[in-house]
Formats: structure tokens, C-alpha cells, sequence
């Protein structure tokens, strides 16, 4: 069982930036960052395999967002630039097998941009 727990969010203007961190309570292979908003489904936004080097990114924050993990594979990292109102939304962190698979979920944490 892993604990993944999640730090970072609030309240940030337009253009602004955020750094999301998550740490797990042991190594993880995959981890990525979630976010849903009101009235949406959750959706992937990052993803970074055990290595650091495999990453995926949603076309919704590619160019904005960057995902990182640490060395110890414990903690990763969601450094969120050039923010705009509709990444408003909870951010959740999860770790899995691969890219695309989860199965640990954080409690989530709330990122607003105001316009």
C-alpha cells in the first residue's frame, strides 16, 4: 500500500505559476498528475515513468506544465507556468505500474487562477 500526499495548490492570478508536490510513503514505478474540475471528468494532465526521463503530457498543458521526480523515485514534482482560469481545478497525484495505469490515489489538492 502506498500513501501519496499532496502539497502546493491555492489561489493564483492568470499567468501565474504553482509548483505541486507529491510525496509517496515508498518508491513508486509510474507516477501523474490528475485534475478534475466541477462538472468534468477526471482528466491525466503529466506523467513521469521510474527513470524521470518517460513523461507524458495532456496537449491541454504541454509547453506550460513540467513534470520531475526525485532521485529517491518518493516524490514527484508538477511545476504548473503560465496558468490560466480553465487549469482551475483538484489536482490529484497518483502512482502506478505504467503511464497510463494508477492505482494509488492522494487526497487532492485545489489549484484556482483567477482571471
Amino acid at each position: 500500500q502506498v500513501q501519496l500526499e499532496e502539497s502546493g495548490g491555492g489561489l493564483v492570478q492568470a499567468g501565474g505559476s504553482l509548483r505541486l508536490s507529491c510525496a509517496a510513503s515508498g518508491r513508486t514505478i509510474a507516477m501523474g498528475w490528475f485534475r478534475q474540475a466541477p462538472g468534468k471528468e477526471r482528466e491525466l494532465v503529466a506523467a513521469v515513468g521510474w527513470s524521470g526521463t518517460s513523461t507524458y503530457y495532456s496537449d491541454s498543458v504541454k509547453g506550460r506544465f513540467t513534470i520531475s521526480r526525485d532521485n529517491a523515485k518518493t516524490t514527484v514534482f508538477l511545476e504548473m507556468n503560465s496558468l490560466k482560469a480553465e487549469d482551475t481545478a483538484v489536482y490529484y497525484c497518483a502512482a502506478g505500474s505504467n503511464l497510463r495505469t494508477y492505482t494509488y490515489w492522494g487526497q487532492g489538492t485545489q489549484v484556482t487562477v483567477s482571471s
